[in-house]
């Protein structure tokens, strides 16, 4: 679907490259999903219990040598405080810490490294309404671009793209930047809360290299169109300009929560699938679209029988008002 103004289209998403003016900048997220979900044995007691892996206890970038985790635990009433979780015959993992929403500080320790440890025991973390986790399912919750290790949910909204997609923008003279950011809590957790005001984002990491600052500082001081490729990137690159005032290179992290009213700097036009009701994800296009256009756009969608969640259709859609 194509939202432009207050114009409704419908087109396959390789037609993509015929919606791109030719000094389009297009920012990509390369991060790769990590296989977060583990599965243990409780000690004492034996039963089987599950770990998401949100990001190293120190810090909330990745860290393939960190042996202090946040995890998301099921059942957390059960891992207390001096739980171990057994993980045979590779280690084992201590509870440090208990923490709200069912989260844990873990400590690793195994016999082997601990990138190796998530290779052998570690599950890709495909959203629960996919039932199929096979190897071919957890191959496919990856972009074609994902380079960086780092997040537990894929950018879904890129999932549409291939390598002759990419060729073709390349090929059009289409310029394309990317950058890392590691999607965590902060972006998949439901907003629970009566008042969006009270609803707290999780920090998320994120990596823009230099090259990449620059071409973005470039478009922008040019007046060329920046095309977000999924909401982690209007994350990043706003929550980037909301900390330093202009694109800064570097590794940095985030928790800005964009709501309607939010004022963007620096995107123009964004690529995201459709996203379900209270999630923070929703009110960041309605905030970059207007919320009368989304409502309208996701009855449309309805209507022609549109796929949501994370494997749906996409949306490209520019700035209300635009």
């Amino acid at each position: 679907m194509v939202l432009d103004g207050e114009r409704i289209t419908h087109c396959r998403f390789r037609d993509l490259v015929g919606l791109l003016a030719p000094d389009d900048l297009v920012v990509l997220n390369e991060t790769r999903v990590i296989p977060a979900r583990l599965f243990g044995s409780r000690l004492p007691g034996g039963g089987r219990c599950e770990l998401l892996l949100l990001h190293p206890a120190r810090s909330p970038r990745y860290d393939a040598n960190a042996m202090h985790w946040i995890a998301l635990a099921r059942p957390a009433k059960r891992l207390r405080r001096g739980a171990r979780v057994d993980f045979e015959p590779f280690g084992d993992a201590v509870v440090r810490e208990e923490l709200e929403d069912g989260m844990r500080e873990l400590e690793f320790h195994l016999t082997l490294p601990f990138e190796t440890f998530l290779e052998r025991t570690g599950r890709t973390p495909l959203p629960p309404y996919i039932h199929n986790d096979s190897p071919q399912a957890q191959d496919r919750y990856q972009t074609v671009f994902a380079r960086l290790p780092g997040s537990v949910a894929a950018p879904t909204a890129s999932l549409h793209f291939t390598p002759e997609l990419l060729d073709a923008i390349a090929a059009r003279g289409i310029e394309i930047a990317r950058l890392t950011l590691d999607i965590g809590l902060g972006t998949f957790r439901p907003v629970t809360v009566e008042s969006i005001d009270e609803h707290v984002m999780h920090e998320e990491a994120y990596t823009i290299g230099h090259d990449a600052a620059a071409a973005i500082e470039r478009a922008r001081a040019q007046g060329r169109r920046v095309v977000a490729a999924g909401t982690t990137v209007v994350r990043a690159l706003e929550g980037n300009l909301a900390s330093f005032g202009r694109i800064e290179a570097g590794d940095h992290a985030t928790a800005l929560f964009i709501t309607p009213g939010f004022r963007f700097g620096v995107v123009d036009a964004i690529i995201t699938n459709f996203h379900l009701p209270r999630s923070t994800l929703l009110m960041l296009v309605s905030a970059f679209a207007g919320r009368d256009r989304i409502l309208h756009a996701y009855v449309e969608a309805i209507a022609q029988r549109y796929r949501f969640y994370s494997f749906g259709d996409a949306m490209f859609v520019t700035k209300s008002g635009g």
